[in-house]
């Protein structure tokens, strides 16, 4: 169904609202945001990356009903269920292993996760990844919401429904951690 030049130019808390009405109207939101949202998610959790990013697409279509419709920009909102659904699957992966590590206390398995853990060190920098890796979840979402998404301020804020004085206290506070172990790994 072809989309009208005025429904082309409605903001995304419009067609949010008419998708109520309308489910096809929410592919409009889709089309905008899909690339903002899949590479993001691609660069937190690589090749994964595109399930979860499908993932948040699905759970905003479900979830639809509790966007604020005054707002004309859905990239926060979308961004912010990436990153839950990444923190969940990033808490279920390790209570996975961790299980699995107890049941299997093999050569083989290590083997495994040894091969895993140096893909991904390589991929974000080994220093980088492990300093990262030792952040509070909330710090690390707020600063990669800022970094990788290029989300201002206030966007993290909506994003992980905080306020922006959070937001700003969890970015300092990841970015002088960061600084710290990072330093702190040269000199040794």
């Amino acid at each position: 169904m072809p989309i009208s030049r005025t429904a082309a130019r409605l903001g995304d808390g419009a067609v949010i609202a008419a998708s109520g009405r309308d489910p096809a109207r929410f592919a409009e939101v889709f089309d905008r945001h899909w690339p903002r949202v899949f590479r993001y998610c691609v660069s937190r959790a690589g090749a994964g990356g595109e399930d979860i990013a499908a993932e948040t697409f699905r759970v905003a279509l479900d979830r639809r009903a509790s966007f604020d419709c005054s707002r004309e920009d859905a990239g926060p909102w979308l961004l912010g269920i990436a990153t839950n659904l990444m923190r969940h699957r990033h808490r279920s992966e390790a209570r996975r292993t961790h299980a699995l590590r107890r049941l299997h206390q093999d050569e083989q398995a290590d083997h495994v996760d040894d091969a895993l853990d140096r893909i991904e060190a390589e991929a974000a920098g080994a220093r980088a990844a492990e300093a990262l890796g030792q952040l509070p979840a909330v710090y690390r979402d707020a600063l990669l919401l800022h970094v990788w998404a290029e989300l201002s301020y206030g966007e993290v804020a909506e994003a992980m429904q905080v306020s922006v004085g959070t937001v700003r206290s969890r970015i300092h506070r990841a970015r002088t951690f960061l600084r710290r172990a990072l330093t702190e790994e040269i000199l040794t």
